[in-house]
């Protein structure tokens, strides 16, 4: 025997369900849901674009109801009138402020209530006026702020013309000066200090190469440490006494420090004099049976009278116990054609070139 299933009564049943679960949340969010409900009259004074009956009404951002009826106002079609229905706990006062916002990427217009302090009097619900603009979309803005500007460029356009041609008139002008302001701008660089800086120009030291025969050497090995001066002379500017600017030396640089420079020739002077029993360097101090200290005296151009470069050290010679064996004092002066830097190299290597000699061979003998 076969049991017919009863189709009819069975699709009948699960569309009643589904029609029932789609009325029940559509009733819960649009018709007031659970709780009393109060309606209110409002008035917007303009367009509401987009605004539909069950949009939704917040009170301070929190959803409190929806909007129930819509309709143009009899005596005024510019004005529209709404009927919203919110939660009787809402404080709504008769001096609640409306307004409309547009909520999400596409707009979606919700009635927004906010704030309010006067009561109205008991069983009177106050009809709400919404704030002038309040349906007006950002886009709707937008265009209205545009269509202002618009507005104020046309009323000032004869200005503005006359603003452009002064400008034009000015810029015109300064093309035509470009070369003097460039003069202008460069003199004001250099007065100022500013600008891109001289490239500097480094001289060296000389040391002499023509020392005569080796007759006597070194008997012990010797170090010849960094010499001694005075703050003033460890610089690579070149020296005046009587301190002064001079043209031509603003970029004039020795190639090291005043004493290191002195270290490295004096120890090439001795290498070329014997190399076979040159001097140690400081580094090499404690394996030397002798020191040669020197002390930078002068080591400057002397422009009172005769112009001459001047070279004045003091030499001391002490062994490992720090005995001092031998000391002297060392000067040598040339005059100057003129004061420029390449003059004053050429003077000092000469007058280097007799301090030297000297040092060598005096060393040699003292040792």
């Amino acid at each position: 025997m076969e049991t017919r299933a009863p189709y009819v009564l069975i699709g009948s049943f699960v569309l009643a369900a589904i029609v029932a679960v789609f009325g029940f949340v559509y009733w819960l969010n649009n018709t007031g849901g659970i709780g009393p409900r109060t309606n209110y009259h409002v008035q917007f004074q303009g367009p509401v674009p987009g605004l539909l009956v069950g949009a939704g009404v917040l009170f301070n951002g929190i959803r409190v109801g929806e909007v129930t009826q819509l309709g143009l106002a009899p005596d005024n079609p510019r004005f529209v009138n709404a009927t919203i229905s919110v939660a009787t706990a809402t404080p709504v006062r008769a001096d609640t402020k409306v307004g409309l916002e547009f909520q999400g990427l596409t707009g979606v217009p919700v009635v927004t209530l906010e704030g309010g302090v006067i009561v109205a009097k008991s069983g009177e619900l106050p009809t709400l006026i919404a704030e002038a603009g309040a349906g007006q979309s950002m886009t709707q803005a937008a265009r209205d702020a545009l269509r202002r500007v618009d507005t104020v460029l046309q009323d000032n356009s004869g200005p503005l013309k006359d603003t452009i041609a002064n400008f034009k008139t000015f810029s015109d002008g300064l093309a035509r000066n470009t070369g003097k302001l460039d003069s202008i701008v460069a003199g004001l660089e250099k007065m100022t200090g500013g600008g891109s800086p001289a490239q500097k120009v480094t001289y060296d030291l000389r040391a002499p190469d023509k020392l005569g025969p080796a007759g006597k050497t070194l008997s012990e090995p010797l170090a010849i440490p960094e010499p001694t001066a005075v703050a003033m002379l460890q610089t690579q500017r070149m020296l005046f006494s009587p301190v002064k600017d001079y043209p031509g030396f603003a970029e004039f640089l020795w190639a090291d420090s005043i004493p290191k420079l002195l270290q490295a020739r004096l120890i090439d002077s001795f290498e070329n004099y014997d190399i076979a029993h040159a001097p140690l360097r400081a580094t090499d101090v404690g394996q030397a049976g002798y020191q040669l200290l020197i002390d930078v005296r002068r080591f400057r151009i002397a422009t009172e009278g005769e112009p001459q470069a001047e070279i004045a050290l003091s030499a001391r010679i002490v062994d490992k116990a720090g005995k001092v064996i031998a000391s002297r004092l060392v000067e040598a002066t040339e005059k100057l054609d003129k004061i420029e830097p390449a003059a004053a190299v050429a003077a000092f290597n000469t007058a280097f070139g007799r301090i030297a000699k000297e040092l060598v061979g005096w060393t040699v003998q003292a040792v």
